[in-house]
């Protein structure tokens, strides 16, 4: 489990320029927060729904807030992009990565394959076998499936290629699908948004690369500064179910 303490909450005005929010504090004040998560966003938000933001004191920072999580039709949504790999890299240090049991010498961002890609995280399984796992967060929701992608991802299918690449030199790869919502039963990919994208996840798949659809449940509580604590637990793994 992650947590992230003294946040703010507020609520959403407006995104816009994709790395723009702006939203109204309780005081009434209204501030800009950087946004993340430069997609789509689709489902994930409307204009005012509670929003938690975190402040940053650094002084070479244009924006001192960042917006982290939304709750939209009553379900927390997770939208800052930088938190799925962290829990999931925090998870496998501590071997409670849900469908990757056993993992150690845990790294993040390293070099590899052969279209010059970075992976999220990089360990060795009980074997010794070199384990690559792609962290995809995932927000979109259809019906009651989180769903990946949220529009058409070029570089989601470079990521795929490259994973197949390592099984066929012998190691194991997986796909992790970050489902950072609590309202969803299932995953699938959103193959009407990018159909390129799922032939090529099929085409992994059949490469050998493992796919864990990963629930997410976020907390939060209120502090007794008025503040508040959000916290990211990995309860197990969603059910693919095709649409």
């Amino acid at each position: 489990m992650i947590e992230k303490r003294d946040l703010i909450q507020g609520r959403i005005i407006q995104r816009y320029k994709r790395f723009l929010a702006d939203v109204e504090l309780p005081d009434g004040s209204i501030i800009t927060a950087h946004t993340t998560n430069t997609g789509a966003m689709t489902t994930c938000w409307e204009q005012g729904d509670p929003v938690l933001l975190s402040q940053h004191d650094d002084p070479a920072r244009k924006l001192k807030y960042t917006w982290l999580a939304c709750k939209h039709a009553g379900a927390w949504v997770g939208v800052e992009t930088g938190m799925p790999n962290r829990v999931v890299a925090d998870a496998a240090r501590k071997d409670v990565l849900p469908g990757l049991p056993g993992l150690v010498e845990v790294l993040t961002e390293q070099k590899y394959g052969a279209e010059n890609s970075r992976i999220d995280v990089l360990a060795k399984d009980a074997q010794g076998h070199r384990v690559y796992i792609e962290v995809k967060n995932t927000t979109l929701k259809i019906g009651t499936h989180g769903c990946f992608p949220d529009a058409v991802t070029e570089r989601g299918r470079k990521h795929l290629r490259e994973l197949r690449g390592m099984v066929e030199r012998g190691h194991r790869a997986a796909l992790v699908f970050f489902v950072h919502r609590g309202d969803v039963a299932a995953f699938d990919v959103a193959g009407e948004l990018d159909p390129a994208y799922a032939q090529e996840l099929d085409r992994a798949v059949v490469g050998g690369v493992e796919v864990l659809p990963l629930a997410v449940k976020l907390s939060i509580r209120k502090q007794k500064n008025g503040f508040c604590t959000l916290t990211w637990e990995l309860p197990g793994l969603l059910p693919w179910v095709r649409r």
